[in-house]
C-alpha cells in the first residue's frame, strides 16, 4: 500500500521527463488526470512566443524613440519586450537610461526619461498584435508583430479534442489578434483578459464542476496558473511562470499537452490497479497468517512479493508519455 503511489509517481515522472517534461510537483499528476477542460493563452503558450516587430517599423524609428524603447525593454522578459530588445541591438543602438521603470502585468512598461513619461506597452485600439511606444509630448508609435504558432499545433488540440477535452483561448491580447489565431486553430477564445479576469474565467468554470488546467508563460498568467486544478508552462515562461505551474514543458512542440494529460491518466490507472492488488492481497494473506496457516519465512517471501508486483506494475509507466 505504501508503494502504491509514490512508485507509479517516481516512473510516470521519469517518463515524462524523458519527452521533456518537468514535473514539480507529484500530486499535479493526480490532478492533471482530472482536468476536462484546457484554457490556453495565446503568446508563448499556443503560439512559440517569439513575436518578431515589423523590420521596416524598427528601422524607421528616430534615434531618440529606438534608445527609450530599447531603455525599456531591456527591463522585461515579456516576448515583445524581447524581440524589440534585439532587433534595436541588431541596428547597433544604446539603451538611454530611464528612470523608475516599472512593469505592470498585462499593461507593459513605464518610466521617466528628461522628464518626459514613457512607457511601452499593449494596444487594444489596433486590428493586429502590436506595443505602443509613448513618448511624453510626441505623436504614439505603433510597433506591429507577427508570432508562428507552435509546431505540432493542430494535431495537438485534435489529440486533445479526441481525449475528451474542451479547449479553449483565454489571452489577454486584443480582440482582433486573438479572433484571428482562434479562427486559424478553430477555438472559442476569451480576449483582453486581465489577469484577475483569467483567475476569475476559472473560477467560473470550477463553479460549474470542470477541473481546469492553465497553460501560459507571462508574468500576467502567474494568478490564472495558481488558481487552475493543474497548470503547465513552457520553458520559455517568465520566471513568474515557471514557478506557479505544476509541470514546465522544454521543447517548442504543443504535444507535450495531451502527452502530459495522458501520462497521468494512465498513472492514476496503474495507481488504483496497485491499490487493487495490495488490498486484495492482504485480504487473501492476512487472515491466513492470524490463523497460523503460513509460517515466517513464507510470510516474509510473500511480503517482499508483493511489494515487487506493485514495483513491476508501476514500470510499466516507463512509456506513459508516448
Amino acid at each position: 500500500l505504501g508503494l502504491a503511489v509514490p512508485v507509479a509517481q517516481v516512473v510516470a515522472s521519469g517518463a515524462l521527463m524523458r519527452e521533456g517534461i518537468m514535473v514539480k510537483d507529484g500530486s499535479a499528476i493526480e490532478r492533471m488526470a482530472l482536468v476536462d477542460r484546457v484554457l490556453l493563452d495565446k503568446t508563448g503558450s499556443l503560439t512559440l512566443g517569439q513575436p518578431e516587430p515589423d523590420p521596416a517599423v524598427i528601422a524607421a524609428l528616430d534615434g531618440d524613440a529606438a534608445s527609450v524603447a530599447l531603455g525599456l525593454a531591456s527591463h522585461s522578459r515579456h516576448p515583445h519586450s524581447r524581440s524589440i530588445e534585439a532587433a534595436l541591438l541588431a541596428r547597433g543602438l544604446r539603451a538611454v537610461r530611464v528612470e523608475g521603470v516599472a512593469e505592470t502585468a498585462g499593461i507593459g512598461l513605464s518610466g521617466s526619461w528628461n522628464g518626459r513619461k514613457v512607457s511601452l506597452g499593449r494596444n487594444d485600439a489596433a486590428d493586429v498584435v502590436s506595443t505602443t511606444l509613448r513618448i511624453e509630448g510626441r505623436p504614439d508609435l505603433l510597433i506591429p508583430f507577427t508570432d508562428r504558432l507552435r509546431p505540432d499545433a493542430h494535431a495537438a488540440l485534435a489529440r486533445m479534442k479526441a481525449m475528451g477535452l474542451e479547449v479553449s483561448l483565454l489571452s489577454g491580447d486584443n480582440a482582433a489578434a486573438v479572433a484571428e489565431v482562434a479562427r486559424e486553430v478553430g477555438l472559442f477564445a476569451q480576449a483582453a483578459a486581465s489577469p484577475a479576469e483569467k483567475r476569475d474565467a476559472i473560477a467560473a468554470l470550477q463553479g460549474q464542476g470542470h477541473k481546469v488546467l492553465m497553460v501560459g508563460d507571462g508574468l500576467n498568467d502567474g494568478p490564472a496558473l495558481a488558481a487552475a486544478d493543474a497548470s503547465i508552462a513552457p520553458g520559455s515562461a517568465s520566471d513568474v511562470g515557471r514557478q506557479a505551474a505544476d509541470l514546465v514543458f522544454l521543447g517548442d512542440s504543443l504535444n507535450a499537452l495531451p502527452r502530459a494529460v495522458l501520462a497521468a491518466r494512465r498513472t492514476m490507472r496503474v495507481v488504483r490497479q496497485n491499490f487493487a492488488l495490495a488490498i486484495g492481497y492482504n485480504v487473501l494473506a492476512v487472515p491466513l497468517a492470524i490463523m497460523g496457516y503460513v509460517n515466517p519465512m513464507i510470510e516474509a517471501a510473500a511480503m517482499s512479493g508483493s511489494s515487487l508486483v506493485v514495483v513491476a506494475n508501476s514500470l510499466r509507466l516507463v512509456r506513459a508519455a508516448k
